[in-house]
């Protein structure tokens, strides 16, 4: 009855767009963003200090010519695209499990950065950015008085 009604009895690819829709809104319905972790593609970690924030993400398969980083007041976006590794006419994938294509990852950050001073480096498929933290936004020592 279930395969009837799925178009051209397709029930793995059904079945992968439904785990899809799940884990979307298992993301908007979570209230703990560790949860949130899984399909969203690069995963990205997200350190920080006092001095500012790193920011790694493994991207194997691009070039880095392909990555477009950007940082617009506090918001960090990733942008690149992956293309696939194998084109050939005469043979047919068995199985497909790395995806391709275009990909775009935008992270609020939780302070505001100096952007004179952001620093990328890629290097065996891993993408690290350094964000210092706004002058302004340091934290300060200040010292107490007393006569």
């Amino acid at each position: 009855m279930l395969l009837q009604r799925i178009p051209n009895h397709d029930v793995m690819s059904s079945l992968s767009e439904m785990h899809r829709l799940q884990q979307q809104l298992n993301r908007l319905l979570s209230l703990d963003d560790v949860s949130a972790v899984g399909d969203e593609f690069p995963a990205i970690n997200v350190w920080t200090s006092a001095e500012g924030a790193i920011v790694r993400t493994e991207i194997p398969g691009v070039n880095s010519d392909q990555i477009d980083i950007s940082l617009v007041n506090d918001t960090l976006t990733i942008k690149g695209e992956r293309c696939s590794d194998f084109k050939k006419d005469n043979e047919r994938c068995h199985r497909q499990e790395r995806g391709f294509g275009q990909f775009v990852r935008s992270i609020k950050l939780p302070f505001a950065i100096d952007p004179d001073s952001v620093k990328a480096e890629f290097r065996d498929g891993v993408l690290q950015i350094d964000l210092p933290r706004s002058a302004s936004e340091k934290p300060r020592r200040i010292s107490v008085l007393s006569e």
